[in-house]
């Protein structure tokens, strides 16, 4: 059991299987000059295999998330859904993508055994999108969140971040769009996971100003906490139902309190926060021959030793030197 000394366990394995992206977002990463991990460092498929079984068999992990950089660009990803599919005590199994190549992949994942997506899509506006992500690809991503609907891959829900001057406006038809294609919405506070550190938080759309926007056009009813339990997501009843929309305010109203996350980054480091600056060493010793008790014990200790917060309510927090796409969302 992965659990910390404030006595949160960890249920959710979020698995990040490349630091590579086809998208250069504004907030994530620099347009250029990023040095990629070199594929020695990256863990294989059959490490990645090897860890996620080790989670779920003794570590109690029920829930897999594959991120990136962009998870689609791993070319073994179907692969490994199909071989966690494959585990006794199979964990439900999602994946968080940019929506590039998702047209073509869909269906592959979920005849692998992948059961729902996230896709991120900030605006509605092809060129506001070509400004925020620096690539002509607004297109290929409704493409996408069409086949994964298609796919049975639901609930679809979509990541939007709102940016000030770009996309600020946009909250209410970004709404009554997912509505109208029967996906859900959840916006995300914008977090300091630039490595050119270009995160100002006077200048973050916050979740009250979301909610403020929203409600210019649509009825939010709470949903409460009973239902969100650990999600990152508030959820809100829009008009009545069945519709939901959700803020994830990780920075204005943060919920560590009732996280249960742990993170495995491309190069095999254990995180036991995003925000963490310290990692612990698993693709070491998983190569030096570590059995997988001392692996089990290894990465429990690295939980046990997880802090209370995130840090993001110190004004002064700046995200280190090492790039989200190597990290996973």
């Amino acid at each position: 059991m992965l659990i910390d000394t404030f006595g949160r366990v960890a249920t959710d394995l979020r698995v990040s299987v490349t630091d590579r992206c086809n998208l250069r977002c504004t907030y994530c990463m620099p347009e250029e000059g990023l040095q990629w991990l070199a594929k020695p460092d990256l863990l294989t498929d059959d490490e990645i295999v090897r860890l996620i079984t080790l989670a779920v068999d003794r570590l109690g992990i029920d829930e897999v998330r594959f991120t990136g950089g962009e998870p689609l660009l791993r070319p073994g990803l179907t692969g490994i859904v199909a071989r966690v599919a494959q585990l006794g005590n199979r964990p439900r199994m999602s994946l968080t993508t940019n929506g590039i190549g998702l047209e073509r992949t869909a269906e592959a994942l979920r005849d692998a055994g992948l059961d729902r997506v996230n896709v991120s899509l900030d605006t509605l506006r092809p060129d506001v999108f070509q400004a925020m992500t620096r690539r002509k690809r607004h297109a290929d991503v409704l493409r996408g969140l069409a086949a994964a609907h298609t796919a049975g891959l639901t609930p679809v829900k979509i990541n939007a971040v709102l940016m000030p001057g770009r996309n600020d406006d946009e909250a209410p038809d970004l709404l009554a769009w997912a509505m109208e294609h029967d996906y859900e919405l959840r916006f995300i506070e914008q977090m300091p996971l630039d490595a050119q550190h270009g995160w100002h938080r006077d200048g973050m759309i916050t979740a009250g100003a979301i909610l403020t926007s929203l409600r210019t056009r649509f009825t939010l009813t709470p949903e409460g906490e009973e239902q969100r339990g650990a999600a990152p997501a508030e959820r809100w009843i829009v008009d009545g139902g069945p519709h939901r929309v959700g803020v994830i305010a990780s920075v204005t109203r943060p919920f560590c309190h009732a996280c249960d996350r742990t993170r495995l980054t491309a190069d095999g480091q254990i995180r036991t926060c995003l925000f963490a600056t310290e990692e612990t060493d698993l693709r070491a010793a998983l190569r030096s021959g570590t059995p997988d008790d001392e692996l089990a014990r290894i990465w429990e200790r690295a939980m046990w030793g997880k802090k209370a917060g995130s840090g993001l309510d110190d004004p002064s927090f700046l995200q280190p030197d090492r790039p989200m796409s190597a990290i996973g969302g």
